[in-house]
């Protein structure tokens, strides 16, 4: 009994921080034309990935979101999976 309540030590690894892929491009731009790179941040649902999965810093998370959400008015991006 006392062998299964014995303290284990814990791990204490931390995931390593995703650096923002546009921050360490210093000149991309996020353009709601370019689907190619849009999609790489939409899940396979079609929605928009958020910033901890996909390690964007918060401003350019912002552009992403507005990028996408033209390109889906514009018809370029499905608003849903098929």
């Amino acid at each position: 009994m006392e062998d299964r309540n014995a303290k284990r030590p814990r791990m204490n690894k931390r995931p390593r921080k995703k650096v923002c892929a546009f921050c360490a491009e210093k000149n991309a731009v996020i353009d709601y034309k370019d689907t190619a790179k849009l999609r790489k941040f939409i899940t396979e649902r079609g929605k928009i990935s958020p910033r901890r999965a996909t390690g964007t810093c918060a401003k350019h998370q912002r552009e992403l979101a507005v990028a996408i959400k033209r390109a889906r008015v514009m018809a370029l991006l499905p608003y849903i999976a098929e």
